[in-house]
């Protein structure tokens, strides 16, 4: 179970633009979490959602935000030198390994997730493709964020707008065919990681995932992000999951489950 603690409260040092109704909330102060892992913030007399990660510096850490609903409206309103509370960071993050050449799949809102995972793999030295899935050129998180870390960057839009036009899914296969990579990351839309998983299973290479589910803890209790029926907790147990323990996730790609616990299809 991941560790209670009270919320910290930092200072809002800078709060940036990256897409259609999505900022980036830079925090003053350290986080010793790695990629993958999830921050609660909490808004008092509000609620708390978990939100990843996005990159961390000596002195401060980022969280790119989605405004998704009643929470993330009330944190929109946040201004520069406000403060943000927040807890952790808790769940299991992503394993690098001794890899030479990864490609990062991110998607919407989990862009972010990967995106903190190439800043620690170029900080190593590992050679990383990274693909960015949207809608439209709008909806692209981060551009400027994975370019001064160096990554080798594809774009992906429905309508052409930005890069390739088609699927991030698509373009992921297009590459694999003409690279060698020691492992596959994705984290965003779920359809979109069961069909990365499902890539990476038919030509045998490494690959970890990074589910969403519905949290109101964050630390294995109140069992609303529980898999199936097996136990197993995303906030404790993942978010982050590797190929072989995915492959035997029933629900991955097909439903998902409300504040309720009422399975809601994709």
């Amino acid at each position: 179970m991941n560790k209670i603690e009270q919320p910290k409260a930092f200072e809002i040092i800078n709060i940036a633009d990256e897409a259609d109704d999505m900022k980036t909330f830079t925090l003053k102060g350290t986080l010793n979490a790695l990629p993958g892992q999830f921050v609660m913030v909490w808004l008092p007399e509000i609620d708390a959602k978990p939100i990843s990660i996005a990159c961390t510096t000596n002195n401060n850490f980022s969280l790119s935000i989605k405004k998704v609903g009643p929470f993330t409206t009330k944190l929109f309103k946040l201004k520069k030198g406000n403060k943000m509370s927040v807890q952790g960071p808790y769940g299991k993050g992503y394993d690098l390994k001794k890899y030479k050449k990864i490609i990062c799949v991110g998607g919407g809102c989990g862009t972010p997730s990967v995106v903190f995972l190439a800043q620690v793999a170029k900080e190593k030295g590992i050679d990383v493709d990274f693909i960015i899935g949207a809608r439209s050129k709008s909806d692209i998180p981060l551009q400027k964020c994975l370019n001064n870390i160096g990554v080798n960057l594809y774009t992906s839009t429905d309508d052409g707008s930005c890069g390739y036009k088609g699927f991030a899914t698509t373009r992921l296969e297009e590459l694999a065919n003409t690279n060698k990579y020691d492992c596959i990351y994705t984290c965003g839309p779920e359809i979109m990681m069961k069909k990365v998983l499902d890539f990476a299973n038919n030509i045998n290479i490494d690959c970890q995932i990074s589910m969403e589910r519905y949290m109101s803890c964050g630390f294995g209790i109140c069992g609303k992000c529980c898999l199936d029926d097996s136990g197993v907790c995303v906030c404790t147990h993942g978010p982050v999951f590797d190929k072989k323990t995915a492959l035997n996730i029933n629900e991955l790609g097909k439903y998902h489950r409300d504040s309720t616990g009422k399975k809601i299809a994709f």
